[in-house]
């Protein structure tokens, strides 16, 4: 039996079934009882914690002890001790004593600094929580006393938990919950201190000095103190360091480079004149190595991709806009029209930067195109590739890396030995007669070298000599060096015991690198044979994660499939990432979305990986569910488009357009997936009404379904259709559902049922309520849904302040999530409450938005933010700029994406308002007939339709003159 007192008092079964434990007064006494499990608590205090008006006697406190054994069965004992009573469980049955232990063991594995252990402790402790503690106590003074120890622990180990994954690297996902809690605990420093390391380590040194000086006047106006040691002297640290490189940067290096000092200097002085600059080489020369010491010298702006573990080109602009951290589309679901390469030239078209493309052999085509593109529409991008072969097109330089000189590779072989035994000497001549028999070819002689940990130098040697056939010789063809580094591989393959030979096979499933907890699975190895193939330099730890090298992961697939198990470790691969994707879905709606997200994240490419397997192998059901279960993630992160094209295929291959037994939520959701797509309108118009039908279905009964996410996008995405109302009475009858989420949902898309019948009033209410609801279970992205529709109503009825207040309350959470594009939608909204009362506010906020929008690669976000740029340009009278916005606007905007309605009807407006005053009336009359016609996608073309549409009353006026 579990007990938890970490919110409601409650009990479960093993089995997972709630036990029910009566009234009030019952649940009361087991909370005071857990409190302390094993201690006696007198009669006296219970019943007086109880019921402090004295009105339970001693023999109704018995009643309700008997009445609360029998709930509880044998699994927990509640003894009668003296002139009280106690409680006998095992303490870890108890939530709070749980907690309590993980969070001891995770803080003494950060002060171990073992960080990545005890982040998974923490991580573990914190789910436990389920609201308050003992909140069915709040009148007990023995459980506000103990409340306060439990919050005061959790806050400790929330804290824990920060600075554990900033260890890890995880300064960008951390920095909008760091600002949220010191906003809530202005007073706690290690906060404050935590919040400053992780903006310094975004680059934000500028940013994470303003907090401290915050903080410090907090300090003295409240308690009349100084900030402590500690935090003075990070600002000082602060006040002396550079800032750190940008989140884009190559990876970090754990070993030194030997040898290349002067080809560094000379590549990147190539690539101040020459746009784009590819290495080229065999595999195992260096040229990753060598594109990562050319990026440290040759720009400040570096976006690093590494395109090893993409298996085709659909996925290449995917991969880019993943590494410039972009979502592919927004809160609002941006449809159709734009690419993700419209939405990479966006961003790149007027920022200096140096783009390195790592590993382009294998998609050496789509590749080039990418490249020719974007190097054409972004006059200051610089790209420097690697590959085998060159790209091929017209203004690339060739940098050809060769092996290292017999100075340097005798360095380099020295240098990587005495990792693996520190004594290491010997003779130069042998070292050199190793070196050449490896072609000098870095990958191979680091490969040889961490053998040394259990041969000796002449051993080696010889055991080379043998296996490959060869002693020193002179230069080689690119293929022969190539047929070297193979056999090297092989031969370190060779010497690995059978369970690490199959561990390391099977690793080659994994698309983006792997943690331990996904790695032990999949390839069926424990952590000591893992940390065997590190040791044996076939695997390599980064940022806490397992990664391979391409070249040995190329020789690993081959031997997995000659074994006969490549289908055996995708299924285990797949296995992994559904189980993981289901665990995290419920979270991904709740207070710990933030940190599930980014656990998320940095699965994404096995993520991806997973779905084309199991849609490749004809793998329906799988598909489906791993498809669904993801969904949550995919769309709150913005990536949905990056599976768009699995599930069209998905889709393409079921017989006949009826969705599976017993998957028909699955089904639904698939839909949405695919027609999130740039191909994927024809795969909607086929598939929308079975879809509606299967999701009706699924959500009809009394149980909720299973996706609850997809209730929500299923509205959004039948909003724009001539009929939406079936989709909006379908979401609308969850209002009753048992899942707090659901019923948020339905409050939210009931409001705009009733903004269609102009109940105003209601509708204000029910989205109230419904950002009450996603904000009393911590759901950042539903919230700022429902704060932008008050807002928009707000102003509405001219109450601006408001209305700026609650845009406010929404970017906040905006960017929280890391959502450029819906910020700079949410920047747009205020400008156009402020643009009546403040023009230099509103101006300021269309221009933040359309940098934001630059910045995110989104040409529609853009085009509001200019439309609103245009509208202060007609006041002003300069009827030129605001002409030239409008029009550009109008271009830039999606016409079938419901969102981009009310811009693009304010837009076509201003057209004819800037018509009318040269005179040109039938250009202003045909203007204002196309905003009447963006006006029947909501209503009839009325006054309060051209309002719903955003229209201020002087455009209202003038179309409705038609």
């Amino acid at each position: 039996m579990r007990l938890g007192i970490l919110g409601e008092t409650r009990a479960w079964r093993d089995g997972g079934g709630e036990v029910p434990l009566g009234g009030p007064a019952r649940r009361a006494l087991l909370a005071l009882l857990l409190v302390r499990p094993g201690e006696v608590v007198s009669a006296d205090r219970l019943a007086e914690e109880i019921d402090p008006d004295g009105a339970l006697s001693a023999h109704a406190l018995q009643s309700q002890v008997s009445r609360l054994r029998t709930a509880l069965g044998s699994a927990a004992v509640i003894e009668r001790a003296g002139a009280g009573y106690r409680i006998v469980v095992p303490h870890d049955d108890v939530d709070a004593c749980r907690f309590e232990r993980l969070a001891r063991e995770g803080r003494a594995a950060l002060r171990e600094g073992d960080a990545g252990r005890a982040v998974a402790l923490l991580r573990e402790a914190l789910e436990l929580w389920r609201g308050p503690a003992l909140s069915d106590l709040s009148e007990s003074e023995t459980a506000q006393v103990a409340a306060v120890r439990l919050e005061e622990q959790r806050l400790a180990a929330l804290e824990d938990r920060i600075e554990g994954e900033l260890r890890l690297g995880g300064h960008r996902l951390l920095v909008p919950e760091l600002r949220e809690l010191v906003g809530r605990h202005p007073l706690r420093e290690r906060l404050t201190g935590l919040l400053m390391r992780a903006l310094f380590a975004e680059g934000g040194q500028a940013e994470a000095l303003v907090v401290f000086e915050q903080t410090r006047r907090h300090l003295a106006d409240e308690l009349g103190a100084d900030p402590s040691a500690e935090l003075v002297t990070l600002h000082r640290e602060l006040l002396s360091a550079d800032p750190s490189p940008s989140p884009a940067a190559p990876p970090a290096q754990l070993t030194t480079f030997v040898g290349r000092a002067e080809e560094v200097a000379e590549v990147a002085e190539l690539l101040w004149v020459a746009r784009l600059v590819t290495l080229i080489g065999p595999g195992g020369v260096g040229k990753t190595r060598l594109s990562v010491e050319v990026a440290a010298v040759a720009a400040d702006d570096v976006c690093f991709v590494e395109l090893a573990a993409l298996r085709d080109g659909a996925g290449l602009p995917q991969a880019l806009l993943s590494a410039f951290g972009l979502r592919e589309n927004g809160l609002h679901l941006e449809v159709g029209g734009q690419t993700p390469v419209d939405r990479l030239i966006a961003a790149l078209s007027d920022r200096m930067l140096l783009l390195v493309l790592d590993n382009c052999e294998h998609l050496v085509e789509e590749v080039a195109m990418l490249a020719a593109r974007l190097l054409a529409a972004c006059p200051r991008l610089r790209v420097l590739a690697s590959s085998r072969e060159p790209l091929g097109i017209i203004g690339e330089n060739l940098w050809h890396v060769r092996p290292l000189d017999d100075a340097a590779a005798v360095q380099l072989f020295t240098d990587r030995a005495r990792a693996v035994r520190r004594a290491f000497a010997a003779d130069p001549a042998t070292v050199r007669r190793v070196c050449a028999a490896l072609d000098d070819l870095p990958l191979a002689i680091e490969l040889a070298a961490a053998r040394l940990r259990t041969l000796d130098i002449d051993d080696l040697a010889e055991r080379l000599h043998d296996q490959l056939g060869i002693a020193a010789r002179g230069s080689r063809t690119a293929d022969e060096r190539h047929r070297t580094l193979r056999s090297v591989v092989a031969w370190s393959w060779d010497l690995l015991s059978e369970p690490e030979q199959r561990a390391a096979q099977r690793f080659t499933v994994f698309a983006g690198g792997a943690t331990a907890e996904a790695a032990r699975p999949v390839c069926g190895a424990d952590g000591e044979t893992l940390e065997s193939l590190v040791d044996k330099s076939l695997l390599e730890v980064v940022g806490g994660r397992y990664r391979m090298l391409e070249t040995i992961r190329a020789y690993g697939a081959e031997r997995l499939d000659a074994a006969g198990e490549r289908e055996s470790a995708r299924r285990a691969h797949v296995r992994h990432h559904l189980e993981l994707v289901r665990t995290a879905e419920p979270h991904l709606r709740q207070a710990e979305q933030l940190e599930w997200l980014a656990a998320l994240a940095a699965e994404h490419a096995n993520l991806l990986a997973a779905v084309r397997w199991a849609v490749e192998a004809a793998q329906v059901e799988t598909a489906l569910q791993l498809l669904a279960s993801a969904s949550t993630y995919l769309w709150i992160r913005g990536t949905s488009a990056s599976v768009a094209p699995q599930a069209i295929a998905l889709l393409d291959a079921m017989v006949g357009d009826a969705p599976p037994a017993g998957l028909g939520e699955e089904y639904a959701t698939c839909v949405l997936l695919a027609a999130s797509g740039a191909a994927g309108r024809a795969v909607w118009q086929r598939h929308r009404s079975t879809a509606e039908k299967a999701l009706a279905a699924a959500w009809s009964g009394a149980q909720p379904g299973r996706y609850p996410v997809g209730l929500l996008l299923w509205m959004m995405r039948n909003a724009g259709e001539a009929d939406p109302q079936g989709a909006f009475a379908l979401v609308s009858s969850q209002r009753d559902c048992s899942e707090p989420w659901v019923r948020a949902v339905a409050q939210y898309v009931s409001a705009f049922g009733r903004l269609r019948e102009r109940d105003h009033a209601w509708a204000e209410r029910t989205f109230a309520a419904a950002a009450e609801g996603f904000r009393a279970i911590g759901d950042r992205w539903g919230t700022a849904l429902a704060l932008d529709a008050l807002a928009g109503l707000a102003a509405a009825r001219d109450d601006h302040a408001e209305a700026i207040a609650l845009t406010d309350e929404a970017i906040t959470l905006t960017e929280q999530l890391g959502a450029l594009e819906d910020s700079a939608d949410l920047l747009v909204n205020r400008g156009d409450h402020l643009v009546g009362a403040d023009l230099a506010a509103a101006r300021a906020d269309y221009a933040k938005a359309a940098d934001l929008a630059r910045r995110a690669g989104s040409s529609t976000y853009l085009a509001a933010a200019l439309r609103g740029l245009g509208d202060i340009a007609l006041l002003e009278q300069d009827l030129a700029a605001a002409e030239r916005l409008y029009a550009e606007a109008v271009e830039r905007i999606d016409p079938h994406w419901v969102k981009s309605l009310g811009n693009r009807a304010r837009a076509l407006a201003g057209l004819g308002v800037v018509a009318e005053a040269r005179g040109d009336h039938a250009a202003a009359r045909a203007r204002y007939q196309e905003v009447a016609e963006s006006a029947t996608v909501i209503d009839a073309p009325t006054p309060e339709a051209l309002r719903l549409l955003g229209l201020p009353e002087s455009l209202v006026e003038a179309v409705s003159r038609l």
